[in-house]
């Protein structure tokens, strides 16, 4: 299944898409696509029932976050080999963790604002794994059964907040807006194996990331098992498990993002966003 939210900021409903593309409405069986909905139970039945039998949603209706109530976003860096190369870094030798604050969640579409003061905002496509059941210590042959789907992630970074200064990358993350997810989640038997996805990126119209799942350092069911003996991960959190490379600060010379331009990125099987970049009101 592919589930999304769709409506206005703060009033998404749950859906689904179905086997035409059609946009179809769920909230006759669930309340919301969030933790409650995730379990493998609650997707079995889901799944059971009829897409054709649900109503219909008009076409361009605007697309929220596909899971609403999202309890941790916690991110792996460096997690391609051929990325920390083009960021001068070392290759790491366990995954490395941040956090990304839920208020810079939004939806695929949405515009990208720039926060105040920002000169090096940044892109990042990133293959999001969404977690369906509570994980604690599990092993990795195990973790994939704690994986409700996938979906699409860009990590929206603000550079010299996040490397200069201070240089704490929680900061450089988690403007609003820098999140945008979806458009929807698909549930695991729609992505057999999440480490051979092409992904993509482009800025008005250049394409800058061209890579593919298959040059992570770590894949999703070892990120699942080493999160796991850190935190408990819950129902409805996510995990963006880093970007191939091709960021704007990777370039010689750099490029950053400036009002007006548009991001348009994708993942096999994950759909694609468009975001309009604009600068902070006032």
């Amino acid at each position: 299944m592919k589930l999304v939210r769709y409506g206005q900021p703060g009033a998404e409903k749950p859906g689904l898409v179905d086997s035409s593309g059609a946009l179809r409405d769920l909230s006759g069986h669930v309340a919301d696509i969030d933790g409650s909905t995730l379990s493998p139970e609650s997707l079995a039945r889901l799944a059971a029932i009829d897409p054709a039998s649900l109503p219909a949603i008009e076409a361009g209706t605007r697309l929220g976050c596909p899971i609403g109530n999202v309890g941790k976003l916690l991110c792996i860096g460096l997690n391609y080999s051929d990325h920390a190369k083009e960021a001068g870094q070392p290759i790491p030798h366990e995954p490395v963790l941040f956090m990304k604050a839920t208020t810079a969640i939004c939806g695929p579409n949405d515009h990208v604002v720039l926060p105040k003061g920002s000169v090096k905002s940044d892109w990042e496509v990133e293959l999001g794994v969404v977690i369906g059941t509570r994980a604690s210590y599990v092993e990795e042959d195990d973790a994939l059964d704690h994986v409700a789907g996938y979906c699409l992630v860009n990590d929206v970074s603000e550079r010299q907040f996040q490397l200069e200064g201070t240089g704490q990358w929680v900061k450089g993350k988690s403007a609003d807006t820098f999140a945008p997810i979806g458009p929807w989640v698909a549930t695991r038997d729609e992505i057999p194996d999440p480490g051979v996805l092409d992904m993509w990126l482009e800025v008005d119209g250049h394409r800058y990331q061209d890579g593919n799942t298959r040059t992570m350092i770590f894949d999703v069911k070892t990120i699942v098992s080493y999160v796991s003996r850190h935190m408990t991960l819950m129902p409805g959190d996510v995990i963006p498990t880093g970007t191939p490379p091709g960021v704007g600060a990777g370039r010689k010379p750099q490029v950053f993002l400036k009002p007006g331009n548009v991001m348009r990125l994708g993942i096999t099987g994950l759909g694609e966003q468009r975001q309009e970049v604009v600068a902070y009101p006032g």
